[in-house]
């Protein structure tokens, strides 16, 4: 590996600088394999270089431009790059665990085997992001944006996302167990074989999301909103959904075995109907179940 006394990084960055205005003249920034560990590129103009393979480890590169840049299998353990721009990036496969990146854009940057676990990524950008088996586990996500991002094997495990905002995302065989999601939105997504299990959901918007056999067992759902949404199957044995609206939703064979529907609102006789209640069920009404067509107990009390 080369280490970073070694190259000339003032000289590499000004020719960098000339190719970017000008691709005749100045050279490529290409530090890939090199080792940075503790530099300093806080505000470095990085933009489109290559840097496959780059070890940074504990490096600022706060406010840094990373933009089209190339970090496949970097390492950036514990680095600083909050506000950082890395729009367009390819970061397959690259280490960002224990990374300070509040505000960092990654915006239509591809990440396949990412890993970001227990990174901190407060109100960091996600927009039209792709990436497959990614993990975000235990991280700090709170307020981050992932609008029309497209996730396939995600790993959300005990992550923090409250006021995450999926808006009209992709999600597919996504885990999130033990999340915290509270105010979290997944409005116009569609959310297909993802996992649940005793995540913490309060107050989420899944208003016209399309959610396809997910698994929500003993997941804290009150007042979440699930208006309009189209849910085929899934899994919400024993979770919370006290005050949480159902208006024109369409619920097919929906297990609600045990949950609580305390004070659920706007729910229909033919929602009920078609999904599954049993005696530990606790219904709109706030009597035990199972649901008796034309009852009257998908009326809160």
């Amino acid at each position: 590996m080369v280490v970073a006394s070694n190259v000339p990084i003032v000289g590499v960055l000004r020719a960098h600088q000339e190719w970017l205005a000008d691709a005749s003249t100045g050279s490529r920034a290409d530090l890939s394999g090199m080792t940075f560990n503790e530099g300093n590129f806080a505000r470095a103009d990085l933009s489109r270089a290559l840097l496959i393979g780059v070890t940074m480890l504990d490096t600022d590169l706060t406010g840094a431009n990373l933009t089209g840049a190339n970090l496949d299998r970097a390492d950036l353990q514990r680095s600083n790059l909050a506000g950082a721009s890395m729009e367009g990036a390819s970061i397959a496969n690259t280490h960002f665990t224990g990374a300070w990146m509040a505000g960092v854009n990654f915006s239509e940057a591809k990440g396949n085997g990412a890993r970001f676990r227990r990174a901190e990524l407060k109100g960091a950008r996600f927009l039209d992001f792709a990436a497959q088996e990614i993990s975000f586990r235990e991280a700090l996500m709170v307020d981050t944006s992932f609008h029309q991002a497209r996730l396939y094997e995600a790993d959300f495990q005990d992550a923090n996302l409250s006021g995450a905002q999926f808006y009209h995302a992709r999600l597919q065989h996504t885990k999130f167990n033990g999340a915290i999601l509270i105010g979290a939105s997944f409005q116009g997504s569609k959310v297909d074989h993802c996992r649940f299990p005793a995540a913490k959901l309060a107050d989420v918007k899944f208003k016209r999301a399309e959610i396809t056999q997910c698994i929500f067992r003993d997941a804290d759902m009150r007042n979440c909103d699930f208006r309009e949404a189209r849910m085929q199957g899934g899994d919400f044995c024993r979770a919370v959904l006290t005050g949480s609206r159902f208006g024109k939703a369409h619920l097919k064979t929906v297990d609600f075995r045990g949950a609580n529907l305390a004070g659920a609102q706007e729910m229909t006789v033919e929602q009920l109907s078609m999904s599954l209640t049993d005696h530990n069920t606790t219904l709109p009404n706030g009597k035990k179940g199972p649901y008796m067509k034309y009852s009257g107990a998908e009326k809160p009390a």
